[in-house]
């Protein structure tokens, strides 16, 4: 079976207080009707720290979508090398050993992909498949990682690398003054990460199964607005609810793997707010200590897109992961509304470490440092 091997995950050097962000909100939109709640639905967010690729003030200037996406490719180019580099390491890898690259990203675009771009310069063969993944949003974690498990599954003996790259701060919008967007905008943060899954071998999460859900008729709950000046996030008031329909399905997934949802040793799953959390854990039935990893991402980096359940599991293998065979799930949810869900168990050979270490600072000016400072008025990415 394929194994889900160690992440490494960076984030840009530029951080800002929840205080600060508190504070441009109350400067920037002082006449703003529904200020007061914006302001305290940010606040219940329990974000405290984010981290962003540039300085708040040049995010705030917004010179337009061609300079932001100019700046897009530029960060990824500085940023992505780095975590692949690491995440090669932890899975004992080489560029050439990998087989197929996904791609993850909803915050700017190039063509060709970013794939190609690493295939030539960080040493992948030409033969690498390639498989760039751009509207799932906030679900194209959870949906790299499925496609990566089917790859190495039809494909026994493969290996592929997962790259997400979130840089939300550059979908801010300065006209858009929805509390749906003010709410995002004190939400979202920037980060990096990549992760390999194994064919055959390695320390992680041996995946067994995995699936997809659309919520019908949610199409609008989140979205993108495409415009001259960019993607304007659109963020239906609803989205804090969708546990509510797709709690079960990932009981039903897990019961058709013969395994109780309620009862699992670890949840790794995105960390879209507080509520989501709050709810999940509630129809699931479990504690909410369950959720601790994406708790952590979420107060400390904000909502980091595709981003998150790489983090989360990089703060699982940081614990030292679990008992052999101890199973878990992981869930990404998105546009669609989309679930993307996998079943795995811990698998450590024996020899092995879990040794902590994918999780420090990077290169490139990247640091991933726990603070307890929170990122700016940085834009949305779902």
């Amino acid at each position: 079976m394929a194994t889900l091997c160690r992440p490494a995950v960076a984030v840009p050097e530029h951080v800002i207080t929840l205080d600060q962000t508190l504070a441009l909100a109350r400067g920037l939109h002082a006449d703003h009707p529904r200020l007061p709640l914006a302001l305290r639905l940010i606040e219940n967010t329990g974000v405290r720290t984010r981290h962003l690729v540039q300085p708040i003030e040049e995010i705030l200037r917004h010179p337009g979508f061609e300079a932001r996406n100019r700046v897009y490719e530029a960060e990824a180019k500085r940023h992505v090398p780095h975590v692949v580099h690491r995440a090669l390491a932890e899975a004992e890898l080489t560029a050439r050993d990998i087989d197929l690259i996904v791609y993850v990203s909803c915050t700017g675009f190039m063509m060709p992909s970013l794939t190609a771009w690493l295939i030539n310069q960080l040493g992948f063969g030409p033969g690498t498949r390639q498989l760039p993944i751009a509207q799932l949003g906030c679900a194209g974690g959870g949906s790299a990682i499925n496609r990566a498990h089917d790859f190495c599954t039809a494909y026994p003996g493969a290996n592929a690398l997962i790259v997400a790259c979130e840089f939300c701060s550059l979908c801010y919008q300065p006209t858009d003054l929805g509390v749906g967007t003010l709410l995002s905008n004190g939400l979202f943060g920037d980060a990096v990460a990549a992760a390999v899954v194994r064919g055959t071998g390695g320390t992680g999460i041996r995946l067994e199964a995995n699936a997809s859900h659309l919520v019908p008729d949610t199409e609008g709950w989140i979205a993108y607005s495409v415009r001259a000046t960019g993607f304007h996030f659109l963020l239906d008031k609803r989205v804090p609810g969708t546990m509510e329909p797709l709690a079960p399905v990932l009981a039903e997934l897990a019961d058709r793997h013969g395994w109780d949802a309620s009862d699992l040793d670890f949840y790794l799953v995105h960390a879209g707010g507080p509520r989501i959390l709050d709810d999940l854990g509630s129809y699931l039935g479990v504690p909410p200590d369950a959720f601790r990893f994406s708790r952590a991402t979420l107060t400390e980096y904000g909502n980091i897109a595709s981003v998150v359940v790489l983090d989360a599991l990089a703060r699982f293998f940081d614990e030292g992961g679990a008992a052999e065979h101890a199973k878990g799930i992981i869930a990404g949810f998105g546009p669609g509304i989309t679930a993307e869900m996998s079943l795995g168990r811990w698998s450590a050979p024996a020899g092995s470490s879990t040794r902590a270490g994918a999780r420090t600072a990077g290169s490139c000016g990247i640091g991933r440092q726990r603070s307890a400072q929170a990122a700016a008025l940085a834009g949305p990415a779902r």
